[in-house]
């Protein structure tokens, strides 16, 4: 019987299909320039974000790290979400290897981050201080969608202070599913974004940075810099390619799945859902929570134990998983 793993999106598996282009790919050596199938992933993402370039990278960690090191220099503050990928949970990486200050402030509710926070943050020209560079969001947060005239406004504060404008998008094709919209809607005002391949789209591997020319050659001194540069690594990229041909639009049946998921919890006494589930992601408090988590194991459901419990619907979760986790949790507590 196959594991109901809800831990996160990024445990997804190749689908045949993709496994078929991987084999098939034309490759060449991409340190080059001539992996051929590499370049045209690249191309893709630049395009379909409405930038000029991108540049294939080995995880959103990297991709996040080479945009910050992209439009920074060493002193240089970024200001970034309390709970963001970016400063929790990339191992302090732009200040380790950027020497890059972060100046991280709390999320409002909604996922965004308060407009008037971000502008008292905002260092003054003073040697006394590290010079405010970047601001750093992240679309989806916790599995929130930020709202498009949030980012307008988010746009103009960054454009009065001519700081940078990075989104960490790895999860951003849910975003764009969940609004409707073309993803240009949502990249247009950002002077880079990255995206992750193997997140909810079920690629096995890879980021894509997408922003300027100028910024993207930068880009590649830095992945090399870091170790990131990849040789015949158009077998990887054939995945992100069939992943944004035919992964974006089935997004919608995780969505599905996630509410299936949170309307059938909520309904048990025992179960608390916590905050509005927009996307694939939902949180939860559960009574007798680490015998919860240990009596689902054992029915080979793998779920997170944390301080809230956060389950995450993906491509290899369907709606018969969704009503067999179901029955197990009413099992549990009736």
């Amino acid at each position: 019987m196959k594991p109901i793993d809800l831990r996160s999106d990024t445990l997804t598996k190749p689908v045949a299909a993709m496994k078929q282009a991987m084999f098939e790919a034309d490759i060449g050596d991409d340190v080059y320039g001539e992996d051929p199938t590499v370049n045209m992933l690249e191309k893709k993402a630049a395009a379909l974000l409405g930038k000029e370039d991108a540049i294939f990278c080995s995880s959103g960690t990297q991709s996040n790290l080479i945009a910050l090191m992209a439009h920074c220099e060493r002193g240089d503050e970024y200001i970034v979400g309390q709970d963001a990928h970016t400063y929790k949970y990339e191992a302090g990486g732009a200040a380790v290897l950027g020497s890059i200050q972060p100046q991280p402030i709390l999320f409002d509710a909604d996922g965004t981050l308060n407009l008037d926070t971000i502008k008292s943050v905002i260092k003054p020209d003073d040697s006394h201080f590290a010079k405010t560079k970047l601001l750093c969001l992240e679309n989806t947060t916790g599995g929130k969608v930020l709202p498009l005239a949030y980012l307008d406004k988010a746009k103009d504060l960054v454009d009065e202070y001519q700081l940078a404008f990075h989104l960490d998008g790895a999860r951003l094709f849910n975003a764009v599913v969940s609004q409707g919209v073309d993803v240009k809607q949502i990249t247009t005002g950002f002077d880079s974004v990255s995206i992750c391949l193997s997140k909810g789209l079920g690629a096995p591997i890879g980021s894509v940075l997408v922003a300027s020319s100028e910024v993207i050659a930068k880009a590649r001194r830095i992945r090399k810099m870091l170790g990131g540069g990849m040789r015949q690594a158009g077998m990887l990229a054939a995945a992100g390619i069939y992943a944004l041909d035919n992964h974006v639009h089935r997004l919608v049946d995780d969505h599905n799945n996630a509410q299936s998921l949170a309307q059938g919890l909520s309904a048990i006494e025992g179960v608390n859902l916590h905050g509005s589930v927009q996307t694939n992601i939902l949180f939860i408090s559960a009574e007798r929570q680490q015998q919860l988590v240990e009596f689902l194991a054992h029915k080979n459901i793998i779920i997170s134990n944390g301080k809230l419990i956060r389950l995450v619907t993906h491509l290899d979760i369907n709606s018969n998983d969704v009503a067999e986790v179901v029955s197990a949790v009413k099992e549990f507590y009736y």
